[in-house]
């Protein structure tokens, strides 16, 4: 294998301006703005920020909700998440401010527009972009937090809190949702953006608790699974508000006490309807937003783009193992860079950096021929002055045939027999369709009357390794034989 494969395919991403227009758009965040502009100097915060009980039934209303229990939940994670992100900066009480005898939990600070406030109007896509990011990373701590049942239980005689008692790992609940959120990246992605429809919330839990090597679940796997179902229930409904999924809770006549048993009459639905059990899907903001976070934590997660601005070489090889259309959405990508004037000398740069005698040379020359097929006919210059070189001779004239050339020079035989190994070992790189790949290989040896008895004295790196792949591929019994013993004596000639 030549280049490095990526841990997963590359996204294609909306623009920045798009994702900054649903960034502002996500209800939790509109809230959060909201407060933020509705805030003043007579708004009362408590000493660690959150905006005293008494004032949450008027900011709810300012928010269009009602001023009730509910509605004052819904204002107090706006609030958070404006001081959160900087669209508020709260300032703590001075010490010697506080009443004598108060406690710190009794004290008020002051509030005042934050710096990021005035960002969503006068800064960029990037600018708010960075904000939302804040607030996802803000949210995503917030559904990992632990469930209190009963808070009382955990408070001692002294007023501590037994954090013990909780029996909650802040780190590893954090990578288990950024583990489904990776997975749920992963399906989105799956068969060249295929995969883009809502994921049932079961098949997602089982994915992070059932051993890809098990075959029939047992028993406590499938209460595992249904544990992190209703966790994960939890966490997308507080995700939803952020932006980053769309999601179809668990139908709540699911979630019957233990020890009853749930009507399906009574729910209105079929049993055997998934949807019942919850439906997620990343929306185009939490493609930025998950992918932002995997490249936060070290993780290998390109984007259609990334190479715009790149080299040839890295242009190359960046695309080796990328799926068909993402590579032709990069190169096309990268020729627009160098617009219309610069198409001849586009050519000649991918023409150089697919040289080479190296293991992934030659998936570097098909990925050429690939790109040079996009960059039109501006590049016939670049082309034609390689027509004698051995490496890119053969391409060359592939080129050119298939642009209407007629005066197209006929190649040596050696640059034939060069050509068929260096497409062969570049498609064995490519890990394509078993299918293809044979049909390539029974084509190429057909196209030439002893082809075995001569290809094996190719001066091509890959030779051996070619006749070897060729005699275990190739359906017809003798010229799978010729092809191994064309490929003995081409390891013996080079005493590899």
């Amino acid at each position: 294998m030549s280049a490095e494969r990526p841990i997963l395919p590359p996204v294609r991403l909306h623009s920045e301006a798009e994702l900054a227009r649903d960034a502002l758009a996500a209800p939790l965040f509109v809230r959060a703005v909201k407060l933020a502009r509705w805030a003043g100097p007579d708004t009362r915060v408590g000493a660690g920020g959150e905006l005293v009980e008494e004032q949450l039934p008027t900011a709810a209303e300012h928010l269009g909700l009602p001023a009730d229990e509910e509605g004052a939940a819904y204002a107090g994670e706006a609030w958070r998440l404006a001081v959160d992100t900087g669209l508020l900066d709260v300032t703590d009480p001075e010490e010697g401010e506080l009443p004598e005898g108060s406690e710190d939990t009794e004290a008020e600070g002051t509030v005042t527009a934050g710096e990021s406030l005035a960002l969503l109007t006068s800064g960029s896509p990037q600018d708010i972009l960075g904000i939302w990011l804040d607030g996802l990373d803000a949210v995503h701590a917030d559904a990992t937090a632990p469930v209190l049942d009963d808070f009382a239980d955990l408070v001692g005689e002294d007023g501590s809190i037994d954090f013990d008692a909780l029996d909650w790992d802040p780190e590893s609940e954090a990578e288990f949702l950024d583990g489904v959120l990776g997975n749920l990246y992963l399906l989105t992605l799956a068969d060249n953006g295929a995969g883009e429809g809502p994921v049932p919330l079961p098949a997602l839990a089982a994915s992070m608790i059932v051993p890809d090597d098990m075959g029939e679940p047992t028993d406590d796997i499938l209460e595992q699974v249904s544990e992190a179902m209703m966790r994960l229930d939890d966490q997308f409904r507080l995700l939803e508000p952020i932006g980053i999924v769309e999601y179809q809770p668990v139908d709540e006549a699911l979630m019957v006490e233990e020890g009853e048993t749930a009507d399906a009459s009574a729910a209105g639905a079929d049993e055997e309807d998934v949807t019942r059990y919850g439906m997620v899907k990343l929306t185009p903001l939490g493609l930025y937003g998950v992918r932002a976070r995997m490249l936060e934590a070290g993780v290998d997660a390109p984007a259609v783009g990334d190479l715009a601005d790149k080299g040839a070489d890295a242009l190359l090889d960046g695309i080796a193992h990328y799926p068909e259309a993402a590579a032709r959405a990069e190169i096309q990508l990268w020729l627009a860079g160098r617009g219309p004037q610069g198409a001849v000398a586009a050519a000649a740069e991918l023409l150089a950096a697919a040289r080479g005698t190296d293991e992934g040379a030659p998936l570097r020359r098909l990925n050429c021929q690939q790109a040079l097929a996009l960059a039109g006919e501006e590049a016939e210059p670049a082309v034609r002055a390689v027509l004698g070189d051995q490496e890119l001779g053969g391409l060359a004239r592939v080129w050119l045939a298939e642009h209407g050339a007629s005066d197209i020079p006929p190649p040596p035989e050696a640059m034939i027999f060069w050509l068929a190994i260096d497409t062969i070992a570049a498609q064995l790189d490519a890990d394509g369709e078993l299918d293809e790949l044979q049909g390539l290989i029974e084509g190429l040896s057909a196209q030439h009357s002893g082809f075995f008895d001569k290809v094996w004295r190719v001066d091509h790196p890959a030779t051996g390794a070619v006749l070897e792949a060729m005699g275990r591929l190739h359906s017809d019994k003798k010229a799978a034989k010729d092809a191994r013993k064309a490929a003995f004596k081409a390891r013996s000639r080079t005493g590899r």
